[in-house]
């Protein structure tokens, strides 16, 4: 089992930037790729970032050139650095971890965190 637990959603305004980090515990950190993933309001859950234990990385097209996802296996953490933020950002955000499908299939994470809010005024 791996548990994950998110922090450092909020309110911010359109232009701002928020850091997000994810904290793991349980099995070995390393060895799992870490996704982000995001909900907005009526919409299904999107993968926009993702970190492979190789430290490969994926983004959304939505989040390119805005985002930056990176790892610490010392502490345990996945961080998603997002700058520029827009109003289409807002959502839930949750950091997955898995290591069986590649970065990109969503179906390769196994385990999720509870989800932090962000929401960007206009």
């Amino acid at each position: 089992q791996v548990q994950l637990v998110e922090s450092g959603g909020g309110l911010v305004q359109a232009g701002g930037s928020l850091r997000l980090s994810c904290a793991a515990s349980g099995r070995t950190f390393s060895n799992y790729d870490m996704g982000w993933f995001r909900q907005a309001p009526g919409k299904e859950r999107e993968l926009v970032a993702a970190i492979s234990w190789r430290r490969n990385t994926y983004y959304a097209d939505s989040v390119k050139g805005r985002f930056t996802t990176s790892r610490d296996n010392a502490k345990n953490t996945v961080y998603l650095q997002m700058n520029s933020l827009k109003p289409e950002d807002t959502g839930v955000y949750y950091c997955a971890a898995g290591n069986l499908y590649g970065i990109r299939a969503k179906e390769n994470y196994d385990y999720w965190g509870q989800g932090t809010q962000v929401t960007v005024s206009s």
